[in-house]
């Protein structure tokens, strides 16, 4: 982590992917961010993957470097701390990020504003129009189901979704964007407001921005799913002699050139490209015949191994990468290791040893700290009571008493 966010602090109310993540983003760059829970947990606190014993490596993925506050916030003494949390006075506070329905009640932004003016709230809805929506139902309606797979078979075109919740990702990314853009307008102007994304937007906005809807309006055709294939490009998947897959990617001249050079298949590609007529310098005369080149490159991938192949690519041009399993990725890859700054190892309470990884962005003004672990459900309940709402120990003890806070509470 870093501490370039230092002195900003965010409380979160928050579940799933998005949300969390955009505050786990500015943790790990500084932020003082504040997860507050129901006391038994959320409804995230269980989400698998998990552990042999039951414990959730997903949650404690998406809060590393979090503070944690357990408190039912369904009685009115809770929501009044928690008010008092989110509004409380001091530059860089009054920063209140969820995902939740925030509309009414003691957690909208009108109520929380009678506590500070300058407040600072984002929202994150499903959609813009206020239905609900998640990641997956997102994609269904974004078209990408429909371009994943290979649908050159007979018959109607069947949607594949993907695993990874890509929408999810980048709208927490933009979430913490939200985040910074209006601390930063509250800094200049004096004024707070309340900020509103979808997860909808953010797909709808990144299927626009590479073109997909523009096509679909401009050209009247549904592009349909061409497996591994690269669109516009030449890009395909190959296996091994040894039974390895490797996805070879061709993005320049310069690349093709290459490819060619080391495998010595530029006489029989040459003749594929005469006998159809086209110009394999041009980067879509490749992919029009991406079957067609992808013959002698399968060929010559099967007679060797995964190594042969990386010892005849190594310090050459060639853009490639073996597909590995997560286990093999582990195993093989690197990058994805201490060796890598990025990459930690840390104790988690409960699960053991094993590797996390910080930010992603490198500061060259900062240097790189470890991650920190996430933290129990409930561990920083009193710190937070205490030393942020000034509370008495007489006080807490009252609250812990009425079930109104507890922690830390073990999740099963």
């Amino acid at each position: 982590m870093f501490k370039i966010l230092e002195g900003l602090r965010v409380v979160e109310s928050s579940a799933f992917v998005a949300c969390p993540l955009g505050g786990m983003t500015l943790a790990q760059l500084g932020a003082d961010v504040i997860r507050f829970d129901p006391i038994r947990g959320g409804i995230d606190a269980r989400r698998w993957p998990i552990t042999k014993n039951g414990k959730s490596l997903y949650w404690v993925g998406l809060n590393k470097g979090k503070r944690s506050l357990a408190i039912d916030a369904s009685k009115p003494e809770g929501q009044e701390l928690l008010g008092e949390l989110i509004a409380a006075p001091g530059a860089g506070k009054g920063i209140f990020s969820t995902n939740l329905r925030a509309d009414k009640g003691w957690m909208s932004y009108g109520e929380l504003k009678k506590r500070r003016e300058d407040l600072i709230m984002v929202n994150l809805l499903g959609s813009s129009d206020g239905t609900s929506a998640v990641d997956y139902t997102v994609n269904c309606a974004a078209g990408f189901p429909f371009v994943t797979g290979n649908h050159h078979a007979e018959g109607p075109p069947r949607p594949v979704n993907h695993v990874l919740p890509a929408w999810d990702a980048l709208a927490g990314v933009n979430l913490a964007l939200a985040i910074l853009a209006a601390e930063r307008h509250r800094r200049l102007t004096g004024e707070g407001q309340l900020v509103r994304l979808a997860l909808s937007d953010i797909a709808f906005a990144i299927t626009g921005h590479l073109g997909f809807i523009q096509e679909a309006q401009i050209n009247q055709e549904d592009r349909k799913g061409y497996g591994n294939y690269l669109y516009g490009a030449y890009g395909s998947a190959f296996e091994t002699s040894d039974g390895r897959w490797l996805y070879i990617v061709v993005v320049t001249g310069y690349m093709w050139k290459e490819l060619l050079k080391v495998t010595g298949l530029g006489d029989a590609i040459g003749a594929i490209a005469a006998r159809l007529d086209l110009d394999f310098r041009k980067e879509g005369d490749r992919f029009l015949a991406s079957e067609e080149i992808s013959v002698p490159i399968r060929a010559w991938c099967a007679q060797r191994t995964l190594g042969e192949i990386e010892a005849t690519f190594k310090g050459t041009g060639v853009c490639w990468g073996p597909y590995r399993t997560f286990r093999q990725m582990l195993a093989e890859d690197p990058r994805v290791s201490t060796t890598n700054p990025m990459f930690s190892e840390l104790e988690q309470p409960g699960i053991g040893p094993y590797l996390v990884p910080g930010s992603p962005i490198d500061f060259g003004a900062f240097s790189r700290e470890p991650p920190r672990r996430a933290p129990l459900l409930g561990e920083h309940t009193d710190e937070i009571l205490s030393q942020d709402l000034g509370l008495s120990n007489s006080e807490i003890g009252r609250l812990r008493a009425a079930g109104v806070v507890a922690g830390p509470v073990e999740v099963s």
